[in-house]
């Protein structure tokens, strides 16, 4: 079956995610001691802090490729992505409501891209009915 355009464009954007967030963690990683010494934080949240991001920056990776190569593990996988990306838009916010857009449009681009994998076309392009 081919790939739905708006699968393969999900694809591309988690890989580009997944790449800048592999930057990302290295940075907090390897740089961590200059960072905490201008920011002020520990370096232990900083050290949570790059291997959340990395944890998440690998996940986004391997999503890009089972969407691009349309593996049936690569769906059910997007959608617990999406509800993890809605938790924690909602635990940011309650961490700081001054947040609220930032909340709104987290939401928003979680919510159309859950109905779009829900779609029956985009269902049986990952072998489910």
């Amino acid at each position: 079956m081919q790939r739905p355009t708006g699968v393969t464009i999900i694809a591309v954007l988690s890989a580009i995610g997944g790449v800048f967030g592999l930057l990302a963690s290295i940075a907090l990683l390897g740089f961590g001691g200059a960072i905490a010494g201008a920011t002020g934080l520990s370096g232990g949240m900083l050290l949570v802090a790059g291997l959340t991001v990395l944890a998440y920056s690998i996940l986004s990776l391997v999503l890009a490729y089972g969407f691009w190569t349309l593996q049936s593990w690569a769906w059910p996988l997007g959608v617990g992505v999406e509800i993890l990306g809605i938790v924690q838009a909602v635990l940011q916010y309650m961490n700081d409501t001054r947040q609220v857009v930032s909340l709104v449009i987290s939401l928003a681009i979680a919510g159309v891209i859950l109905w779009y994998l829900f779609q029956p076309h985009v269902k049986a392009a990952f072998g489910r009915t």
